[in-house]
């Protein structure tokens, strides 16, 4: 089956995270909120975020429904993944140190300045 254009950009867009938790947000929000309050966590990580979030909220559903959108994220390259003796951890290759590097002006290419 061939995506069109706006089929592929709809299922390939950028995660948003949300900027607060919310107990109306989608199922899919909440646990990206989750995954970028924690950094790198694995499934049952979020879990226990989202309990901490919204006590009470963590039921066998709940945790079938995060491990199909955090490995759905992953098989689709949107949230990276590590294994960890059978355990994937996630993240959302947040940049959290600055560079390091320096820029030499006279090696930029002319038009670049």
């Amino acid at each position: 089956m061939i995506q069109s254009d706006e089929s592929f950009r709809e299922e390939f867009k950028p995660l948003t995270i949300p900027a607060s938790y919310e107990s109306a947000e989608t199922q899919e929000g909440k646990i990206i909120f989750a995954l970028a309050q924690l950094g790198e966590a694995s499934v049952e990580e979020v879990l226990a975020k989202l309990e901490e979030l919204d006590p009470g909220s963590a039921d066998p559903q709940l945790a079938a429904i995060t491990e199909v959108v955090l490995s759905g994220f992953f098989d689709k390259g949107l949230i990276k993944g590590t294994d960890h003796g059978g355990t994937m951890s996630y993240n959302l290759s947040k940049i959290t140190e600055p560079n390091s590097g320096e820029v030499n002006p006279d090696l930029l290419a002319p038009g670049l300045d």
